[in-house]
């Protein structure tokens, strides 16, 4: 389901938050919904709406939506009479319009283009662009160094090719979703990459399956070669002679048993078929000599225990991501953090505090932080606020209040705060980049005075300043910053950032509390 949403995410140009979405996706409460989908939307601010429509209405949405079809989620692309559905699973459908419209309950979810999209991330293109320097400059060395003929140019070529489908399939096989790939594997309504390689036929022991061996294959055949070109040559070109049984067992499988094809691998089959016609039809009838097996028994030697050193990593890391996300699905149910909210001791004269206030007043969410000039986790407290009223301006507002000894003379912050509640009542325009100054800027006191110093403190704003300070004493506020969204305590183990998560849920508890 990740790899379709981010599909249409790249059709309606949001490609650079394909990444940002895979994650708040698959740690959503619900994943892997249609709601978790649109809900994972609206985190992103990507305006979407999710209907039941009339069949007549079909025609009057855009070229590309999601549909629910017999109870599944589908990418569904209509172009005239016909519509052409996709799932990971089984891939693409072409349906006629009646034919699908028998079976489509009429929900669909769309989302508005991207006009101004954002260029693409390239930082996976960079890795490979690293590894693919490293490798060229193995094969430069070995140039120089070797002799090749047109046989193991080939075979070097054929190997090159292997190993890097060898690593699509692997990746396939830890989940790692690629774009190009899940393309190239959904050519044929009947190939499913992941399907075949997922399944537990491929499993041979507990360190090592089927999906492991065309990396040690191809790895081992391009390190001989580079090594070696004419020495290797004959005993990849045998090995691959004597992997045939392997390539029949594989399509047996994928044929009669799994009834899917995986298109990544019968190309890595294709490329040791070739290869062992290269032996067949180009090479010397074999004939044993150490320097023959030397360099290959050398490569295996290092592939192998490289390969046996760095699988366990690469499984660790992704179980450990899985982990993650099931532990932000725990975290981000909104019964789990209600039930750590409490309520605010004391009430009363909470109407008299004058704040500063940012963003929609009228907003679903209402977030309260008390702060203190002095602290440091107030910092990011008020930054991370800030983020929030910045990406969802119509659905949060922000009130700041502070919380500092008004008798304390000895304090030299003091007079931070005196200023801000100043120039918020005579100049409110000013008053949010005075607190970004000192908050996030994070500006020294004598240079934030400088520049913000607004003259002599009114007594209203040091009864204001003893208001505040009183109201958080009377409430056992004795830390900053305190956090309150909707008149409740937030509780200390989520982060201010997290309030994005339940966005909906706010607007939803906030819409009964009207009812009622």
């Amino acid at each position: 389901m990740v790899q379709l949403v981010q599909k249409y995410l790249s059709i309606n140009n949001y490609k650079d938050q394909t990444e940002e979405f895979e994650d708040l996706f698959q740690s959503h409460p619900d994943y892997p919904s249609l709601f978790a989908i649109t809900d994972t939307f609206d985190l992103l601010s990507i305006e979407n709406v999710a209907v039941r429509i009339q069949k007549e209405q079909l025609s009057e949405l855009p070229d590309s939506f999601f549909a629910v079809h017999k109870n599944n989620i589908v990418l569904a692309t209509q172009k005239e009479n016909t519509i052409t559905i996709e799932t990971e699973k089984e891939g693409k459908k072409v349906l006629l319009l009646d034919d699908f419209i028998q079976d489509w309950d009429g929900i669909v979810a769309v989302i508005e283009p991207n006009e101004t999209s954002k260029s693409a991330s390239f930082k996976t293109a960079s890795n490979w662009h690293y590894y693919a320097l490293a490798i060229l400059a193995l094969v430069i060395v070995s140039f120089v160094y070797n002799s090749y003929g047109i046989s193991e140019i080939l075979l070097l070529l054929t190997s090159l090719a292997g190993l890097i489908f060898s690593v699509f399939i692997v990746q396939e096989k830890l989940g790692v979703k690629n774009e190009m790939v899940s393309k190239f594997c959904s050519m044929s309504p009947s190939a499913s990459c992941d399907s075949v390689i997922g399944s537990n036929k491929g499993e041979i022991n507990k360190w090592i399956n089927f999906a492991d061996l065309p990396v040690l294959f191809f790895g081992i055949n391009l390190l001989a070669v580079l090594a070696n070109p004419s020495g290797s040559s004959v005993v990849i070109g045998l090995l691959s002679l004597l992997s045939l049984p392997v390539i029949v067992y594989s399509i047996y499988i994928q044929k009669w048993q799994l009834k899917k094809w995986c298109l990544l691998c019968l190309t890595v089959s294709a490329i040791i078929i070739l290869q062992s016609a290269v032996w067949i039809f180009m090479m010397q009838p074999f004939v044993y000599s150490a320097s023959s097996l030397f360099p290959y028994l050398f490569s295996l030697i290092v592939i192998g225990t490289s390969w046996l050193a760095i699988k366990p990593i690469l499984t660790g890391k992704m179980k450990a991501e899985e982990e993650v996300n099931k532990l932000k699905k725990f975290k981000r149910n909104f019964g789990i953090f209600n039930s750590l909210t409490k309520e605010i001791p004391v009430l009363a004269g909470f109407n008299k505090l004058e704040g500063l206030q940012f963003g929609k007043i009228d907003a679903d969410v209402e977030l309260l932080i008390i702060l203190s000039p002095s602290c440091g986790y107030c910092h990011k407290a008020f930054a991370e606020s800030m983020e929030l009223i910045t990406k969802y301006p119509e659905k949060i507002s922000l009130k700041v209040l502070f919380n500092i000894n008004p008798d304390n003379a000895n304090n030299p912050y003091k007079i931070v705060v005196d200023q801000l509640l100043e120039i918020n009542s005579k100049n409110k325009d000013s008053v949010l980049e005075a607190i970004s100054d000192w908050h996030i800027k994070k500006m020294g006191l004598d240079k934030w005075l400088d520049k913000w110093n607004s003259g002599a403190i009114s007594m209203k704003i040091n009864q204001q300043v003893e208001l505040q300070y009183d109201w958080c004493r009377e409430n056992q506020f004795n830390y900053t910053p305190v956090k309150i969204v909707n008149n409740v305590i937030f509780p200390h183990e989520y982060e201010i950032s997290d309030i994005r998560y339940f966005l909906g849920d706010f607007s939803e508890a906030k819409s009964l509390r009207k009812v009622v």
